[in-house]
């Protein structure tokens, strides 16, 4: 395989997803490759069940190396789950009045990733902010500049280290070595967000089955980054214990039926189900079936709403939010994310594709597209 081709997993908690694509010209992605196959064995972002996730990322990989004719060795993997915390951090360097130089840069780097980790924890990104030089802020590029002292500001993101390498695991019984693990929601944010977006402030909300997953970007970079434990999953749970179904019809009415806002549904409209201890199928209204997605929904934007607060960057977002993930797929959802978070916002659909991009053009498949 060539070094411009690119393979990507996302493993998640309903479905695991394979791409392979080339970047082209004018950073146009051709997709050469996709296998989507059902997740088994995995929980939240975290593996419960080691043979069980290898098969089904096997499956998935198969799927890929068949439509795109190539054999897939490495990939770039999706991370996500409650075990991931992120700390911001400063580092610090003289220079001695002469010219900064790219050595200065990674001394400051090393300084800024100096920061006291759970022994169980292992760092994921680094990302650098900006460079402050002599006192002066906001230096995007500051090799060439002459000081006496370096700062750098950065997001350090870490895993829970058994995390890592339970997937790692995973992957490498799939048969496929992980180039390098990327959290779920910086790979969504890659796909979905503008440049224009990214500068004003911006949040970015990918909400899979099992964790939505927040990063804040301004003035260009991230900013914070959190990974809550609710998701879409909740809303199908939730539908299967006010209905009494079982899960996997209470999604497929979630998918067919469901609307998280009450006053969009006609009280007229009815759909029929079969329900536990009954004989016969039952009537149910749409109204009610909105009552308890839009319950879920609103829940969800209210613990994002907190996690915006406590970042302390609610009043920097002038462009909103954009939604990502399968639940973004939700009708009436984003104009429930308006109604409660009270800002712009828009579900993202992945662009600039060509090739094999029919069932690509969803935000369900926005961190794959962006790994």
């Amino acid at each position: 395989m060539d070094d411009s081709v690119i393979v990507g997993i996302d493993v998640g908690t309903t479905k695991i997803c394979a791409l392979v694509g080339r970047v082209e010209e004018h950073d146009r992605l051709r997709i050469l490759g996709v296998g989507v196959e059902p997740s088994r064995g995995i929980r939240k972002g975290a593996v419960v069940d080691l043979a069980g996730a290898a098969q089904a990322i096997r499956h998935a990989v198969d799927k890929a190396e068949r439509t795109s004719g190539l054999e897939i060795k490495s990939a770039l993997v999706s991370l996500a789950g409650a075990q991931i915390s992120a700390v911001n951090s400063k580092g610090v360097v003289g220079i001695s009045g002469r010219a900064i130089t790219e050595e200065d840069v990674a001394r400051a780097m090393d300084a800024a990733r100096a920061v006291a980790i759970p022994h169980n924890q292992e760092i994921l990104h680094i990302i650098q902010r900006n460079f402050t030089v002599d006192g002066q802020e906001g230096i995007r590029t500051p090799i060439g500049m002459h000081g006496y002292r370096l700062e750098v500001e950065t997001h350090i993101i870490t895993a829970a280290t058994s995390t890592v390498e339970n997937l790692r695991q995973c992957v490498a019984d799939a048969g496929v070595e992980v180039t390098q693990f990327v959290l779920a929601p910086l790979a969504a944010a890659e796909m979905a967000l503008t440049d224009s977006e990214r500068e004003m402030g911006v949040v970015t909300c990918d909400i899979g089955s099992g964790t939505t997953d927040i990063a804040i970007y301004i003035e260009g970079d991230v900013w914070h980054t959190a990974i809550l434990p609710v998701g879409g999953g909740h809303v199908t749970s939730d539908i299967a214990h006010g209905l009494r179904l079982s899960t996997e019809i209470a999604e497929n009415i979630k998918l067919k039926h469901a609307h998280a806002r009450i006053e969009d549904v006609p009280t007229e409209e009815y759909f029929t189900v079969q329900t536990f201890g009954e004989e016969g199928p039952l009537q149910i209204s749409r109204q009610d079936l909105a009552h308890i997605a839009g319950a879920r929904v609103e829940e969800i934007f209210s613990l994002v709403q907190q996690e915006i607060k406590r970042s302390g960057y609610d009043g920097l977002l002038p462009a909103g939010m954009v939604l990502t993930g399968g639940t973004a797929l939700l009708p009436g959802i984003r104009q429930v994310a308006h109604d409660v978070l009270g800002m712009p916002v828009r579900v993202a659909q992945p662009a600039e594709l060509i090739g094999m991009t029919d069932q690509l053009y969803s935000p369900t498949f926005a961190t794959a597209v962006g790994l």
